[in-house]
């Protein structure tokens, strides 16, 4: 009996260990959503005004090969949208201001899995790429106010976390990343750091 069962231990061990040899595929999708709503206000005379409301939506699918065992190098697209409102009031009357931003980052990464005996695989990933983002910004009172601006440049970033393998081939994905983006236009250089904590599901499979 514990010959048969340390066979069937080595046999499945022996499965997991072949979703990340050479010639491999991984198929991983994360996503973050972040709620951060303000309650405070600000009064001044007949005027008040809300904090703002954000609201923060990201996902970002990726896919690599094997190019070596454990060593997967692919594509990660990240897609970030987040939008901030304020709200003013004045004399009984509300004014509404609101801010949408979407951003697209484009990164050929690399990304090496720590292979063990267990069924949690940590890995470890960077990249360079390119962002593009847009800005909107509108009120339902002061129109000539309104405004669109794209920039674009730019992206690295990197990744680490865990994956909890429920199946040979299907893992929960557990992690942290960080990006870097930075544009220039003609004197003014503008950097964003990015830094958050991500769960989704990694497919992996020949």
């Amino acid at each position: 009996m514990k010959k048969l069962f340390l066979l069937g231990a080595l046999a499945f061990c022996a499965t997991i260990n072949a979703q990340t040899e050479k010639g491999s595929w991984v198929v991983s999708g994360s996503t973050t959503i972040g709620f951060n709503n303000t309650s405070s206000k600000i009064k001044y005379g007949t005027v008040s005004y809300d904090g703002p409301k954000v609201t923060t939506f990201n996902i970002t699918p990726s896919a690599g090969y094997f190019v070596i065992n454990k060593l997967a190098v692919g594509m990660d697209v990240a897609f970030t949208s987040t939008k901030s409102k304020n709200t003013e009031y004045y004399s009984g009357e509300s004014l509404n201001y609101e801010t949408n931003s979407s951003t697209v980052v484009v990164m050929p990464t690399g990304t090496y899995y720590f292979k063990s005996a267990s069924k949690v695989m940590p890995y470890l990933g960077a990249g360079i790429g390119y962002f593009s983002n847009t800005t909107k910004f509108s009120s339902d009172y002061y129109s000539s106010l309104d405004t669109k601006t794209t920039t674009d440049g730019l992206a690295w970033g990197a990744k680490g976390g865990l994956v909890l393998l429920i199946t040979p081939s299907i893992g929960v994905d557990l992690g942290l990343s960080y990006i870097n983006t930075s544009s220039k236009e003609g004197e003014i250089k503008n950097i964003t750091n990015s830094l958050g904590a991500n769960a989704g599901f990694s497919f992996f499979f020949k």
